[in-house]
């Protein structure tokens, strides 16, 4: 190769850019920023779009720098790695796409993962030990309530929880109940509350905490995969790290599964270290793919929610059709229109649906749908529709279902981006067969 230096030769190879996060005093807006943040062209032979790095480790310029490397990834240095080890730790696309998912909630680190379960339980062991007490809001998705009740339970780790819309005196009871049975390791949230739609309210979480257990706080780690991250911003009211899963509205499309923790940094460096341990990072083309759908987040969540207000408006009035959990709907002056007065920028597009009737009816309206799809899951660009007690929920005891309202004639939906007269006519004939 001739001499970078010569002006016959060829022309110098490009040098890194500093990432552009504002326009004089103009702060650039999450949907601006999914297009290049933390991605620069020069470092991949001028490539518009993140290349895939398919590659299990990374080559060190020196041993001493691998040394520092291998510091930070076990924790002997405080700022962590300061390049690329080995992909169980680290790598572009995953760290490209941690860089934009903090953007969402101007959080001061972000870490992705496998699957929003693989989060979840990094989270949770990293703070908890034997004889810990989790407190949490009820109910929680199934597999969260499964994981801390029984898996959790066989390692000596206790949990008291209390109703989604509980008030604050409401929480500090249990908190306080907690404390008498071990050391309160974590407060974990779930809002609104999966398959129930109903609203926790975070700031009056964090105001017991702080009241009652301010010498050493827990963290407080809230799920926000069904109003995340456009609608509501949990770090905002006093959550410490926000959870997703990001299968649903952030990666939008049905074709992948991860997850996602952001949040203080120093927690954040915790949750670090044992993922680095658990190898439950996410993986490359996983984490470009998501990359890819970062780039339409805002476009298809505001589509999703018109969508759904207009369906839910046809529902609310069907006679077949018992109430709607619809955050839209919520009654003026209740407290439910409290917090989501507080929380929350929209009414989301995943709503409970109960009708008149039990488990035979709810079958009959998801046997007889059309467009929408009878699949769990939420968040994607197709209209999905499942029976939450016989299928999600289904390894919750019955009790604890009927008390949380978790009823065989339920049907969670979550709408997608299809034409909304479309999905009106689509409930309609449904209903009509019931």
């Amino acid at each position: 190769m001739d001499n970078p230096e010569d002006p016959a030769g060829e022309a110098p190879r490009r040098r890194p850019r500093p990432d552009v996060t504002a326009i004089g005093n103009r702060r650039l807006r999450p949907s601006t920023l999914m297009m290049g943040h933390g991605f620069d062209p020069a470092l991949s032979e001028g490539a518009l779009k993140p290349p895939i790095f398919l590659t299990s480790t990374f080559v060190f310029e020196s041993a001493a720098e691998g040394k520092r490397h291998f510091e930070g990834v076990t924790g002997q240095r405080p700022d962590g790695a300061q390049g690329l080890v080995y992909s169980r730790f680290n790598g572009p696309n995953q760290e490209i796409l941690e860089d934009r998912l903090g953007v969402w909630e101007d959080a001061e680190d972000a870490l992705s993962f496998s699957s929003g379960m693989s989060a979840i339980a990094t989270l949770l062991l990293t703070f908890c030990a034997p004889g810990d007490m989790i407190v949490h809001s009820g109910p929680l998705y199934a597999a969260t309530e499964t994981l801390i009740a029984r898996i959790l339970g066989r390692l000596g780790i206790g949990w008291l929880d209390f109703p989604a819309g509980a008030t604050e005196p409401e929480i500090a009871s249990v908190l306080e109940a907690a404390r008498a049975k071990g050391r309160v390791a974590l407060i974990y949230l779930e809002s609104p509350a999966n398959p129930t739609n109903v609203l926790v309210d975070v700031e009056a979480v964090r105001a017991a905490r702080d009241r009652l257990l301010g010498d050493a706080p827990p963290p407080i780690a809230i799920d926000n995969t069904f109003l995340g991250p456009l609608w509501q911003k949990p770090l905002r009211h006093g959550a410490d790290l926000s959870v997703y899963s990001l299968t649903k509205y952030a990666g939008g499309h049905s074709d992948l599964v991860a997850g996602a923790v952001v949040g203080n940094g120093a927690l954040i460096r915790e949750v670090r270290m044992m993922r680095n341990t658990l190898g439950t990072i996410t993986d490359p083309h996983t984490a470009w793919m998501l990359l890819r759908s970062l780039e339409t987040l805002e476009l298809r969540m505001e589509r999703a929610g018109a969508n759904a207000q207009k369906v839910c408006a046809f529902l609310r009035d069907h006679p077949k059709v018992e109430r709607v959990g619809y955050l839209g709907f919520l009654e003026p002056g209740s407290r439910q229109a409290d917090i989501f007065a507080r929380h929350c920028s929209g009414a989301g597009s995943t709503f409970s649906l109960y009708l008149k009737g039990g488990e035979a009816e709810a079958f009959r309206f998801l046997d007889s749908l059309v467009i929408a799809k009878l699949a769990v899951s939420l968040g994607g660009t197709e209209t999905l529709a499942s029976a939450p007690a016989a299928m999600t929920h289904l390894s919750v005891p019955k009790a604890r279902k009927t008390a949380l309202g978790i009823t065989p004639n339920l049907v969670r939906i979550s709408i997608g981006v299809e034409d909304p007269d479309d999905l009106v006519a689509d409930f309609a004939q449904a209903l009509d067969l019931i």
